[in-house]
């Protein structure tokens, strides 16, 4: 059955850094037809109206009707840590997060954070994520069954840690067959996509890393997802535990693990180096402007991954990261940018937190710009969600007002959030995110 959808319509389908204006695609009174999960026709209202006679059409006034936002990296199983207190990367991960994660091996407690962390990204305007689970394999169910009963697009996969704390480590071999049942049980179902995910170099043997880059070669439809260059004592303990590794990208490019389906979390002290190589490879970096700061790990360069040409889209990594919101997580990006003397401008943020994610992910085809033929996961944004964003966002120009709803943003400014074009939260009802 078509359905129409009326409302201000913003969609950012190209980078503006490549194609300048001519990525902005707005409709001061846009319409968006929707058949069986999937975009048929974006744009004008009167232009296009005319095309569908007898179209049942829902209007949305006041709202700004944008494509889901994507997530390019965040642990679910520290939904509960966030906000936790004091240290940086690796002793905060010893005193709250690793003991966090031992609990996971409960499927019963994964079930019940899944659930709570799906409907907080819903509730968030977050329609698909780059997931973290645990070394689990029962975290993974949990959160492929919570996603799947919602119909969200989730990537995510057993973590590998052989060389984990008590309690959250592995073996080469159990992360191979754990690794391989997981894909083969979810192999095309629902909207559900695997992601090869070693925590990181620290954590996994030479033979796990190796096992990891053998598992992404064996199967060319998963993603390899892991953290590179977050915190400078950790890109030290790298540096000691690979003393033949050119660098940080080396370490894992020598397993096989740098290419084309390669997404790094954070990169902030990335070298020239490093950068030239992941833009030769076609990786990309999760920028994580929230948890940069909390955890005071430093702040991303983005003129430099720009000159190299390194693709890259916006995380929230909660639980180190501070907000499930990415309009909050695009106005920390616009700050971080600030303290180098670079701009962010306001139309490239929401293409970072939209197509821009879903071109790393692998996912351009399908999610991100609303075009047709792609799936219809949008979100309505209420500009007018508190008394001062009314006064500040009410009207004048787009870009004004798209900015300062990114600077003034969060989960109050989103209306409603739609997967495959069924509305699946809203702010009055709750729709289905419980």
């Amino acid at each position: 059955m078509l359905r129409g959808h009326r409302a201000e319509i913003l969609s950012l389908p190209q980078d503006p850094r490549e194609a300048g204006a001519g990525a902005i695609e707005h409709h001061a009174d846009g319409l968006l037809v929707v058949e069986d999960g999937l975009v048929v026709a974006r744009g004008d209202y009167a232009a296009l109206a005319g095309r569908f006679p007898g179209l049942a059409i829902t209007e949305h006034p006041g709202r700004l009707l944008v494509p889901g936002f994507i997530d390019t990296h965040i642990h679910y199983p520290q939904t509960d840590s966030i906000a936790s207190h004091g240290l940086q990367l690796l002793g905060w991960l010893e005193e709250h997060i690793f003991p966090a994660e031992r609990g996971f091996a409960d499927s019963g407690h994964a079930r019940a954070v899944a659930a709570f962390f799906l409907g907080e990204l819903l509730r968030n305007g977050t329609t698909s994520a780059l997931v973290y689970a645990t070394v689990h394999e029962a975290s993974v169910e949990a959160l492929f069954g919570a996603a799947e009963a919602r119909g969200m697009r989730v990537v995510s996969g057993k973590v590998l840690m052989d060389l984990g704390p008590e309690g959250l480590r592995d073996t080469p071999e159990q992360g191979r067959a754990e690794s391989e049942a997981l894909i083969a049980r979810w192999r095309g179902r629902g909207r559900i996509g695997y992601a090869v995910t070693p925590r990181f170099a620290l954590t996994s043997s030479d033979a796990q890393l190796a096992v990891a880059g053998e598992l992404v070669a064996a199967h060319p439809e998963v993603l390899m997802h892991t953290h590179i260059s977050e915190n400078r004592a950790e890109i030290a303990a790298v540096r000691a535990r690979f003393p033949a590794a050119r660098d940080y990208v080396d370490a894992y490019d020598r397993f096989g693990l740098v290419g084309p389906r390669s997404v790094f979390a954070h990169g902030i002290h990335l070298g020239d180096r490093e950068c030239a190589r992941l833009a030769e490879a076609g990786s990309g970096i999760a920028l994580c402007p929230t948890s940069n700061l909390f955890l005071g790990s430093g702040v991303f360069d983005l003129a430099r991954l720009d000159g190299h040409g390194v693709r890259f889209g916006l995380g929230s990594d909660i639980g180190a990261g501070t907000s499930f919101s990415l309009l909050a997580t695009m106005g920390e990006a616009y700050k971080v940018c600030q303290l180098q003397g670079q701009a962010l401008d306001p139309f490239r943020a929401l293409y970072l937190a939209t197509a821009g994610g879903a071109r790393i992910l692998g996912l351009g085809d399908r999610i991100g710009a609303l075009l047709p033929g792609q799936e219809a996961d949008f979100v309505l944004l209420d500009p007018c969600a508190t008394p001062l964003a009314a006064r500040r966002c009410a009207s004048g120009p787009l870009a004004e007002r798209l900015f300062a709803m990114q600077i003034m943003g969060d989960d109050r400014m989103v209306a409603s959030t739609w997967l495959m074009g069924e509305k699946a939260w809203d702010r009055d009802g709750g729709g289905g995110a419980a």
